[in-house]
């Protein structure tokens, strides 16, 4: 596991990357978190081909955390809690393979953590979960004007549309601050 005393890393894909960083910007032992792309066989691929539907990546975040301050799997809970797992390479109004739910794990430990938080989380949906847990192989950060998004750009259309409410959402669920 790519894990020290002072920091791991996490690898998930939750459909649009601007939503998944901005909510594990907010989770308390996040240290960073980078949008990006993983999942695929192309390499160094740019965002107008990820979205294109051919290099088989995924918009994923790569989150650096601190495990003295939350674990991987409480990151897993708020993954699970982020996004609609149930749904095959569909958030929302975001359609294409791009946008697939899957964990990419880096090492047994996280692999077999991911298998028993998906074997729980699927007791809270009605349909079947179809999140991917794959081996990690590369992840590749996406262009610069795709990190922090959120922060950058709140008051965009899209932010204010999509993030915000999801982000409130799930404040008063308490899933994060």
């Amino acid at each position: 596991m790519a894990m020290n005393a002072q920091a791991a890393t996490a690898t998930f894909g939750g459909g649009c990357f601007w939503c998944t960083e901005a909510i594990f910007e907010r989770v308390e032992g996040v240290k960073s978190v980078t949008s990006g792309y993983a999942g695929g066989d192309m390499p160094d691929p740019n965002y107008k081909e990820v979205c294109g539907g051919d290099t088989g990546h995924a918009e994923a975040i790569q989150i650096e955390f601190d495990p003295k301050k939350v674990s991987y799997e409480q990151l897993l809970e708020v993954f699970w809690a982020a996004h609609d797992p149930t749904t095959l390479n569909r958030q929302g109004a975001d359609a294409g393979t791009q946008y697939r739910s899957i964990i990419l794990y880096d090492g047994e430990a996280q692999k077999a953590a991911a298998e028993k938080s998906k074997a729980a989380a699927q007791k809270e949906f009605a349909s079947k979960i179809v999140t991917e847990i794959k081996p990690l192989t590369k992840f590749y950060p996406a262009e610069s004007y795709h990190q922090d998004y959120y922060r950058n750009n709140t008051y965009a259309p899209y932010c204010m549309m999509v993030i915000t409410p999801k982000l409130k959402k799930l404040e008063e669920k308490g899933v994060i601050k």
